[in-house]
């Protein structure tokens, strides 16, 4: 870029201190498909610039900037001279940005850039604007002025004048404290015309600078070069394995014919070849975070040069204002060897003088002048080698790692020697590296190549600006190194839900591409759990939490230009084994079981080394190791159970890494033992047929129960055991049939439960079936040997047992008569009688005979029944005598005494004014009966129950005339009153007493009223009714008003009244109520504690 002069201010550019701040500037992009190209017009002319940018991948539109020098944005420029456009074409997906100039000015010309910006991508473009007629300010400053007319120069230039070289003072002060991209703007301010004496002033200039970490020498702050000329700028380094960058405004440098870079030993050098008005800009260099700048200024001077080329012949004439004037030629500012041996003659005639070089080479280019007492004139020589001609270019090559490399060029002429560049840094020849050149060849040759011998090579001929480039690569097969892993067989064994990360060294030039799979499924770096992540010198694998389906075979592969590697590891995740199967129990005994189970599926990777078993009553959550020695086998028989008492087992597997989650619980079982043996066996009766066993339960049944009993028999004399009873029978007698008449037979009994059959009960000796013939008797309970009385309506229900053999026969007699079935069922059995009346009556009272009967033998037996009820009430109650406080009262008994005799009778007596009835005395024997202790001058009447063993008599018998007590002598005259009346209008015992309230707690309003009828009250506040607010509550209690003001606020406070209406007349007290904040909580208690003594007064004088 050119210097930053502004189009429409001056001075504008970076502040000081973020010169030594890096620029951030996103990686360049082909984003432009048109750039702007420069331009030149007249003063006041118009001109356009054109940008445009393919929008086809672009998902917005892109940020373009357009600036003037370095860092002036024109976007804040715009106005009548600067238009910016922009437009886009849906058809062609082209966005196009535009730039118009109208009325261009003196200052309009310079440097301009594009700047387009997408995301992460962007892009530059620079272009020139030259206005004719403009005049640069650069001219201003020249180090001298050309002689006087006498004295011609070496070649027609233009002359300037002389102008004053020294600024003033204040100026002086001005540039120190400047910054070096102003020095040339104030230098034009004030008129200073040496740039190059004001730079060396400036140079000399003591600065207190911060000692730097980086730079041991830091740029000047600005250099001035030639236009056309070099220029080198030099830093040096305090650490010369630091990373160095070159920066022109803010835009990195690369390595070109134009731009060198060189070293020596800490020296860091930047050439800059054939400097042109672009180069004037301002340049930096970063080494690390640090940072130096400085400003080239490149000089315009005089046009006059002379142009020739290599072996042609120079002649330099100048003509002076005197003749056989002392003069002297002078190259660069030397002296010009004219003796014998030098290539220089020089010769005068008259006013002119020559200097005469007769085989000019590439050293004659420079500056020469002829001193003269009374000026200097002085020209430029240039001479320019012969065109370069290239007859064979170098060649990209790519090479295998460790194997020579050998580079060659061939130009013309041929003993032009040249210079060997990689990535911009010279190449020096060593053991290594050998550099050699033959006539027209060049050629390079590294012996042993390495990684770092990969980048771009660049040959420059010496005084040439053409170079020839080409790219080398060094190319390393991929290798994978799993030697390093010290794993056996390549396996990784990990424990799941641990963290496994594998980390496998690999090679390869350029870093090959590294991609992880299991089985057909490719690894991500983006994995969330599992995720492959490759590094320059190694790839791992990181599994953050391990599980068994990570177990399996992990294939490697790497690829890059120089071929493909693959390798396998095994990863294998050992975790606890799986539960085992849910265990099946397959006996039970009485405080034992007998279990079996099947291993589990899957053993974690790891060998099952045993089993831990546990069991648990069922309704328990507590669970009970049962072995403490890992069980080999998968079978368990658990012992000390509780008989009865459900349970369910369960089992762990265990291997090398732990042990498992417990298998599912069993089915519940519950250990169970067969029953003792029955006991007391015995023969209960025999006929010809049949014989009837009868026996009583096992001594010990256990917690199984008894399901019932299984009765077998056998002929004496065999051991053919029949089972009699197909199904259990529960009782403990049994009558086994169908057996041969006078036959012998042994029988036996066993008790059956869930756990199986006991041991069996024989009888001891055998039985002869012959039935034999027992005289009846009856057994009369001890409760019917009395008379059996019930109650009417209540159920008859008795059993009478009796004996015989063969079954008797049972007949019944009621008073002599047979039993009515329709009056009362009976049903006979082999051994009892049953009598029973669902629903009894008195008409079934009476002596029930009973007859058994076997063959010719007899036997009887009487029932006595009574069915009793309710009394009647007693009969004929009056009144015999009364006399004082004492009345004499007789009755007869009563005529139904309910089948049961008359226990007592109940008296009570009733007011006459009242008839409430009290009782006065009960269970009284007696028919007759006097009354005591009645009061004088009432009126009584007399009512009298009956009562048996069931109950009192459901009515009573009334006297028909009542009793008068009276006092004897006296007569009672009853005086008449007259009603007081008691009504009033409304009155207030207590009124309302101002009040303080503390906002936010309860406030009540207290006050008493008497009035009768009973008033109606209302409460206003500032004369307002209170209706149905919930802020407020009202009571009202025995006269005393009250009205409570929940949590009141300052808004609450206000004049309170209390108004009672009666149709009488009505009353109205009032109060004022202010509420205020916490500081008068002690005189609220005070006032609350009155009014509550009031409150106690006033309802003290209601009652």
């Amino acid at each position: 870029m050119g210097r930053k002069d502004s189009v429409w201010s001056l001075g504008e550019g970076q502040a000081p201190e973020d010169l030594d701040k890096p620029v951030d500037t996103p990686p360049l992009s082909s984003l432009l498909i048109e750039r702007p190209q420069g331009g030149s017009i007249t003063v006041g002319g118009d001109i356009s610039f054109v940008a445009k940018v393919e929008a086809q991948d672009l998902l917005r539109k892109p940020t373009i900037k357009w600036f003037k020098g370095k860092w002036m944005d024109l976007a804040s420029k715009t106005g009548k001279h600067l238009q910016l456009k922009e437009t886009f074409d849906r058809r062609t997906k082209i966005h196009t940005f535009e730039m118009h100039i109208i009325k261009a000015k003196d200052n309009y010309a310079g440097n301009y850039r594009c700047e387009v910006t997408y995301k992460d991508k962007f892009d530059s473009c620079s272009f020139d604007l030259e206005v004719k007629g403009f005049v640069d300010i650069r001219s201003a400053f020249k180090r001298r002025a050309w002689p006087q007319p006498s004295h011609p120069p070496l070649v027609s230039c233009p002359r300037e004048p002389k102008q004053d070289e020294t600024p003033e003072v204040d100026v002086w002060e001005i540039l120190k404290s400047a910054r070096p991209d102003q020095y040339e703007k104030i230098a034009f301010e004030y008129g200073i015309t040496d740039l190059r004496g004001l730079l060396k002033r400036l140079k000399k200039t003591k600065k207190e600078e911060k000692k730097s970490e980086a730079f041991a020498k830091k740029l000047d702050p600005a250099y001035q070069a030639d236009k056309g000329g070099k220029i080198r700028l030099m830093v040096d380094l305090a650490d010369p394995t630091v990373e160095l960058k070159w920066y022109k405004n803010g835009q990195e440098i690369r390595p070109t014919p134009k731009f060198i870079f060189e070293q020596k030993g800490t020296q860091r050098i930047l050439v800059i070849n054939n400097c042109g008005l672009n180069d004037d800009a301002a340049y930096s260099v970063a080494a690390g975070e640090e940072k130096c700048t400085t400003e080239l200024f490149v000089k315009v001077g005089p046009e006059c040069a002379v142009k020739t080329t290599v072996n042609e012949r120079i002649e330099l004439e100048c003509e002076v204002s005197e003749e056989g004037a002392q003069v002297k030629w002078c190259k660069n500012g030397v002296e010009v060897p004219t003796g014998p041996r030098s290539r220089y003659r020089v010769k005068s005639e008259g006013l002119k003088h020559w200097l005469i070089i007769d085989d000019a080479s590439k050293e004659d280019t420079g500056t020469f002048s002829l001193m003269a007492s009374g000026g200097t004139s002085e020209a430029k020589v240039q001479v320019e080698l012969k065109p370069l001609k290239i007859i064979q270019d170098l060649q990209d090559m790519t090479v295998l790692l460790g194997q020579p490399l050998k580079m060659h060029c061939e130009i013309f002429p041929g003993n032009v020697p040249g210079r060997w560049y990689r990535n911009g840094q010279l190449i020096q020849s060593n053991d290594r590296i050998n550099i050699l050149q033959r006539a027209k060849n060049h050629r390079l040759e590294i012996v042993n190549s390495t990684i770092h011998d990969a980048g771009d090579y660049t040959f420059v001929p010496e005084g040439y600006s053409q170079s020839l480039c080409a790219k080398i690569h060094i190319v390393d097969p991929p290798r994978v190194h799993l030697e390093s892993l010290n794993f056996p067989d390549n396996t990784v064994t990990i424990v799941a839900g641990n963290k496994l990360r594998v980390e496998i060294p690999i090679s390869g030039e350029p870093a090959p591409r590294v991609v992880w799979m299991k089985g057909e499924r490719v690894i991500l770096d983006s994995g969330h759990r599992v995720r492959a992540e490759t590094f320059s010198d190694h790839t791992s694998l990181t599994i953050d939490i391990a599980e068994k389906e990570d177990t399996g075979n992990y294939k490697i592969v790497l690829q890059n230009e120089a071929g493909e590697a693959g390798a396998s590891v095994k990863v294998k995740v050992v975790d606890i084994p799986d539960p085992p199967e849910v265990p099946l129990v397959t006996e039970v005994g009485g405080d034992w079981c007998s279990m079996t189970w099947e291993p589990p599926i899957y053993d974690g990777g790891s060998p099952i080394l045993g089993y831990f078993i546990e069991r648990k009553k069922k309704q328990s959550s507590r669970w009970m190791r049962l072995n403490f020695d890992l069980n080999k086998e998968t079978t368990f028989e658990p012992k000390k159970m509780i008989e009865g008492v459900p349970y369910e087992v369960r089992v762990f597997a265990v291997n090398a890494i732990g042990v498992s989650k417990p298998s599912e619980p069993s089915k519940a079982f519950v250990p169970l033992a067969v029953t003792s043996e029955p006991t007391m066996l015995v023969v209960d009766d025999v006929t010809d047929t049949t014989v009837t066993m009868k026996w009583r339960p096992p001594d010990t049944i256990g917690a199984a129960g008894l399901d019932g009993y299984l009765v077998e028999y056998c002929i004496e004399g065999t051991d053919d055991w029949r089972v009699t009873n197909k199904e259990l029978t529960e009782k403990t007698k049994y009558t086994i049939t169908g057996l041969p008449p006078e036959a012998k037979i042994l029988v036996r009994v066993r008790a059956i439960n869930a756990a199986g059959a006991s041991t069996p009960r024989t009888l001891q000796h055998s039985i002869l079936v012959k039935e034999v013939i027992e005289p009846p008797k009856i057994r009369i309970p001890r409760h019917l040997k009395q008379t059996y009385t019930r109650k009417v309506g209540e159920a008859v229900n008795l059993v009478i047992p009796f004996m015989g053999k063969p079954r008797p026969k049972v007949s019944w007699l009621k008073e002599g008569e047979t039993v009515d079935p329709t009056q009362v069922t009976i049903r006979n059995t082999d051994c009892d009688s049953i009598i029973f009346i669902r629903k009894a009556e008195r008409k079934h009272s009476g002596k029930y005979d009973m007859k058994v009967e076997v063959e010719n033998h007899v036997d009887t037996a009487i029932v006595d029944i009574q069915i009793v009820d309710l009394p009647g009430p007693p009969q004929c109650v009056k009144i015999d005598e009364v006399w004082g406080g004492n009345v004499a009262l007789d009755w007869t008994p009563p005529k139904d005494n309910g089948n049961a005799a008359i226990t007592g009778y109940t008296i009570q007596k009733a007011d006459k004014k009242t008839m409430e009835w009290y009782t006065c005395i009960e269970h009284y024997h007696r028919t007759c009966i006097t009354i005591t202790e009645l009061v004088v001058g009432n009126e009584y009447y007399f009512r009298i129950y009956s009562e048996n063993m069931v109950g009192l008599s459901e009515g009573a018998t009334q006297t028909k005339d009542s009793a008068l007590i009276v006092k004897e002598g006296m007569q009672l005259k009853n005086p008449e009153y007259i009603d007081h009346d008691f009504k009033e209008p409304p009155k207030f015992t207590q009124p309302l007493i101002n009040t303080f309230a503390i906002a936010g707690y309860n406030a009540t309003l207290n006050c008493s009223v008497r009035a009768n009828p009973r008033p109606k009250v209302i409460w206003m506040k500032n004369k307002i009714a209170i209706i149905d607010d919930p802020r407020y509550r009202m009571f009202s209690n025995q006269g005393v008003c009250t009205l409570e003001i929940r949590k009141p606020s300052p808004y609450d406070g206000g004049m309170y009244s209390c108004k009672a209406i009666n149709d009488l007349g009505d009353a109205l007290v009032e109060c004022k109520l202010e509420v205020k904040g916490h500081d008068i909580i002690h005189q609220h208690l005070i006032t609350q504690t009155h009014v509550n003594t009031y409150c106690s007064r006033c309802s003290s004088l209601v009652r």
